[in-house]
């Protein structure tokens, strides 16, 4: 079946269709209803169906004679360390630890906080949870002390898990240091913090609270899995929300199995027994989804990398895992690229690698550049394909599905829409949009398996946020278009439509533009406030290694005209700014509304996720100089 007529059949009969995928997973019971609303009038799949996340994820497989096969590969260069579990060590290890959790009086229904870094602990500890029934949040590794604070009063864990601190190329974090602020900070009592001591920073240890990993599993009696309801919550993830606490999106158990098994046949072609690596991180969604579930759902070994793209130890480090692992396929984050572009703009240390295992080339997270695409595919020779998607879906909306079809790339384009989901895109009245009008991207309800199917002890705010802007759908907040062969192109968040003089223009063109010039490593373009146009978009380039200061004043004058010339007069954009580096979260985000908010002196408050604090007061400077 080819991918029109299987999208086709999703979108027409969605319950046969989803209802033929969940027979793809193994069940303790199967489902009694494919898709009914709960009591909040909100749509739930697979109400009846009992399972358990790492039953299938582990002991399937051991069951299934597949023990022996590699599940989970760590790779650590900033630590030196690698370690390598087989489907029956790491069942063995999720067990254990399981048992210590159970010893401690966790149970089915109960809370856990996940503090931890890239280490194996983190996805044993997850699975663990799991195994239980236990709901387990996992904070992104060195978020501020606050906001670890908000996080455990929203979840009320009964335990933290957390190590000693955690590695970054040249600089070691202090965990604990981090938990015992946000501990102190938070309304909610934990009564107990297992901590995993790793070798390059020892802990200090609170009598009465804090308990060592490692001793704990020394007595520990292996637990077996619990059967839970498909609509019991597997996980809560927190996600930035617009009055400043964040959202915390839930994800359920039996949707989000039958959703990762599809997507890794399907979008990922990614089979039993290959190679996946998501270089991602376990506190961000696409850890959660392609680090840990969905690869060891489908049977396939998972690279857990406790690195960087350059400096661990150079831009060919990506190179180098995909040749020692035989990768399959990948999966990361453009600005991962964008940093190794910079480095070696001419790809030069790929060919001291042997990468001939590797399929596919996913990219998500961020608009892809169309700069950025085209280099990679010269680089790598095989399709490299963007696509779109949000913490809240948990898995792709919008991709090109190589499992069932692979169509061709559109630079530009995240491809088409994936199976399940009937995406529209709407004027501000809730109109559709003709092809190559420009506006906001929303989900005709219902949602396909897998996407939140509400917040934690929050249904006012999931109702307020997704379902009330547009009624019959879920607002993406995203804005885009659709071509007349049905490629949709991403043009950023709707709050990056500025508007100059009266015309609504999207900076994400400008940096499509601003990108593609052969000197610019990374852009952004944000709109500042201006007395007589209302907002100006002003461009930020950081310029390739090697580039001449000499250049720099001719490299301004080129941008823009290049955007001039694309674009027309009427985006004013007359002002570039050359920098070292963009303010960015640790995922690799570009903070535009930060940027923004410095250009037109307003207050903001930095964001947790951060990477380096003291980039905003070099643009500060850039500016104002």
């Amino acid at each position: 079946m080819n991918y029109q007529a299987l999208y086709e059949q999703s979108i027409a009969n969605p319950e046969s269709f989803w209802e033929e995928q969940a027979r793809k997973i193994d069940w303790f019971s199967f489902p009694e209803s494919i898709l009914s609303k709960d009591q909040n009038g909100l749509y739930r799949w697979y109400r009846g169906g009992k399972l358990n996340t790492s039953y299938l994820a582990l002991d399937y497989h051991v069951l299934n004679g597949r023990g022996d096969q590699l599940a989970l590969c760590y790779d650590s260069p900033v630590t030196n360390t690698k370690k390598n579990y087989s489907y029956k060590e790491l069942l063995e290890a999720v067990s254990l630890f399981a048992g210590v959790l159970k010893a401690k009086g966790i149970q089915k229904g109960d809370s856990v906080i996940i503090y931890l870094p890239m280490i194996p602990e983190a996805i044993i500890a997850m699975l663990a949870c799991a195994r239980l029934g236990a709901v387990h949040s996992v904070v992104f590794g060195g978020f501020a002390p606050n906001e670890l604070a908000i996080r455990i009063d929203d979840a009320k864990p009964k335990i933290l898990l957390t190590a000693s601190g955690g590695m970054e190329i040249n600089r070691v974090i202090d965990y604990k240091k981090i938990v015992d602020e946000g501990l102190e900070m938070a309304s909610h009592q934990v009564d107990t913090v297992i901590l995993f001591q790793r070798d390059f920073i020892q802990a200090p240890m609170q009598e009465g609270r804090d308990l060592d990993w490692k001793e704990l599993l020394k007595s520990a009696e292996p637990a077996s899995y619990v059967p839970v309801d498909s609509t019991d919550p597997l996980y809560i993830l927190y996600t930035s929300g617009t009055t400043g606490k964040p959202k915390g999106v839930v994800r359920d158990n039996g949707g989000h199995a039958v959703s990762m098994k599809f997507s890794m046949d399907n979008i990922y072609d990614a089979h039993e027994g290959e190679v996946f690596w998501a270089a991602s991180d376990i506190g961000w969604v696409v850890g959660h989804s392609y680090i840990v579930y969905a690869p060891l759902i489908q049977g396939c070994t998972s690279i857990l990398y406790e690195g960087k793209p350059i400096k661990t130890p150079d831009a060919g480090a990506f190179w180098r895992v995909i040749e020692e692992y035989k990768v399959n396929v990948m999966f990361t984050a453009p600005t991962a690229f964008r940093a190794i572009k910079k480095e070696d703009p001419e790809g030069k240390l790929k060919s001291q690698y042997d990468t001939s295992a590797l399929k596919y080339q996913f990219l998500a997270g961020e608009r892809c550049d169309v700069n950025t695409l085209e280099w990679l595919q010269d680089l790598l020779g095989i399709p490299v394909i963007d696509h779109w998607w949000q913490t809240e879906s948990g898995w792709p909306m919008l991709s090109n599905m190589p499992g069932i079809e692979l169509l061709p790339v559109k630079p530009g384009s995240s491809a088409r829409a994936v199976c399940g989901y009937d995406i529209q895109i709407l004027d501000l009245n809730g109109q559709r949009l003709e092809a190559n009008q420009e506006g906001v991207l929303a989900i005709k309800l219902p949602l396909a398996p897998g996407c939140l199917p509400n917040l934690w002890n929050d249904t006012d705010r999931f109702i307020d946020s997704y379902l009330n802007p547009y009624p019959g759908y879920y607002f993406t907040g995203d804005g885009g278009y659709i071509d007349e062969d049905g490629y949709f192109f991403i043009t950023g968040r709707i709050d990056d439509i500025i508007n100059v003089a009266g015309h609504r223009l999207s900076t994400a063109s400008m940096e499509e533009v601003v990108a593609s010039h052969p000197s610019v490593a990374e852009c952004a373009v944000v709109g500042i406030e201006d007395a007589l146009k209302g907002q100006i978009p002003v461009g930020f380039v950081v310029l390739k290694t090697g580039v001449n200061t000499l250049d720099h004043e001719l490299i301004q004058k080129e941008l823009i005209q290049m955007v001039r010339k694309a674009i027309g007069p009427v985006a004013s954009f007359k002002k570039v700014l050359i920098a070292e580096r963009l303010p960015k979260t640790r995922s690799g985000k570009i903070l535009r509304k930060i940027m923004r908010a410095i250009a037109d002196r307003k207050d903001f408050t930095p964001p947790s996720t951060i990477e380096d604090m003291s980039v905003l007061g070099e643009l500060e400077k850039i500016i104002f100089s």
